[in-house]
C-alpha cells in the first residue's frame, strides 16, 4: 500500500496524478474514461477532482450541485474541518469533487493553503473504501495544487496528457521537470485528439502540424501509452464517458486500450 505524507496510509494502492501543462487538451475526459474503463474491468477505482476552483467532473458524471451551499466549511484554529462525506459512486467509481460541496454557479476563491487543507480532507478523510486506482484529474500546470498533492501523496505515480501541438508539449515539458525533481514516476503519456475519425468514412485527418521531435515530450524519454482520435459525440450519450457510450469507436477502443496500457505501467513495480 503507497502511503501519504506524515505516515498516512494512501487511499490506494496505485495513485495516478493525471496531468498537462496546458489547459484544453482533454486531461479530464481522459481520466474520466480510464476509471470507468478499469472499473468496468472489476478494479476498485476512485476519481479525485483535485481542481477546486474550477471542478468539472461533477458536470462531467451528471452530478451537479444545483443549490448553493448555505455553509460547508469552517477554518481556524484547527484548520479547515469538513462535514464528513463519502464519495458518491458513478459508472462503477468512487467520485469526489469540491463540486459536490457547492452549487454548479457558486464562487470558489480559496488562498494556496486553504486549497491544499481541503484537499487533505478530501483525500484522507473520505471513505474510498479500499481502492485499487485512485485517479487524480489536476489541473493544468505547476502551480500550487500540483506541488501540494505531490507532497501529500509521494508515493504516487503520473500520467501526462498532451495534444499534438508544440504549445501542449513546450508546457508539459514543464510539469514534467517538475516531475524530476520531485522523484515523482512517471508512467508515461497520452497524446489526445491527435486526429479526426470521421465516422461515416473512417477517413482520418491530422487537426495539428506535427510537433518537431526534439521537443516533443517523447524526445525526453516520456513512454507513449495512447494516442486517441477526436469523434463527434452521439446526441444521446448523454453524461456516459465514451468507453460506456459507444466502447466499439475508434475513441472508445483507444481508452480501453490505453486503459490496459496505464493498468500495467502503474502495477510494474519498475
Amino acid at each position: 500500500m503507497a502511503t501519504g505524507n506524515g505516515g498516512r496510509p494512501a487511499p490506494a494502492e496505485a495513485v495516478i496524478l493525471v496531468g498537462s501543462g496546458k489547459g484544453g487538451v482533454g486531461k479530464t475526459t481522459v481520466a474520466l474514461n480510464l476509471a470507468v474503463a478499469l472499473a468496468q474491468q472489476g478494479a476498485r477505482v476512485g476519481l479525485l477532482d483535485a481542481d477546486v476552483t474550477a471542478p468539472d467532473i461533477p458536470l462531467m458524471t451528471g452530478l451537479v450541485r444545483r443549490a448553493p451551499a448555505k455553509s460547508w466549511m469552517l477554518s481556524r484554529p484547527g484548520g479547515v474541518e469538513m462535514t464528513p462525506l463519502r464519495p458518491l459512486e458513478r459508472f462503477g467509481v468512487q467520485v469526489m469533487s469540491s463540486g459536490f460541496l457547492i452549487g454548479e454557479n457558486q464562487a470558489l476563491a480559496w488562498m494556496a493553503d486553504l486549497s491544499e487543507l481541503a484537499l487533505t480532507q478530501l483525500i484522507f478523510s473520505s471513505d474510498w473504501g479500499g481502492l485499487d486506482f485512485l485517479f487524480i484529474d489536476l489541473p493544468p500546470g505547476t502551480a500550487d495544487t500540483t506541488q501540494a498533492l505531490i507532497r501529500l501523496l509521494p508515493d504516487s505515480t503520473a500520467l501526462v496528457v498532451v495534444t499534438a501541438d508544440d504549445a501542449a508539449h513546450a508546457d508539459t515539458r514543464k510539469l514534467l521537470a517538475l516531475y524530476a525533481s520531485t522523484r515523482t514516476r512517471v508512467l508515461g503519456g497520452v497524446e489526445n485528439m491527435s486526429r479526426f475519425a470521421c465516422p461515416c468514412c473512417g477517413t482520418e485527418t491530422e487537426l495539428f502540424r506535427p510537433v518537431a521531435a526534439e521537443r516533443s515530450i517523447w524526445a525526453s524519454g516520456v513512454r507513449r501509452l495512447g494516442t486517441i482520435p477526436l469523434e463527434p459525440r452521439p446526441a444521446d450519450a448523454g453524461s456516459r464517458p465514451t468507453v460506456l457510450a459507444t466502447p466499439g469507436s475508434a475513441a472508445g477502443i483507444a481508452l480501453l486500450e490505453l486503459a490496459a496500457a496505464v493498468r500495467a505501467a502503474a502495477t510494474d513495480p519498475a
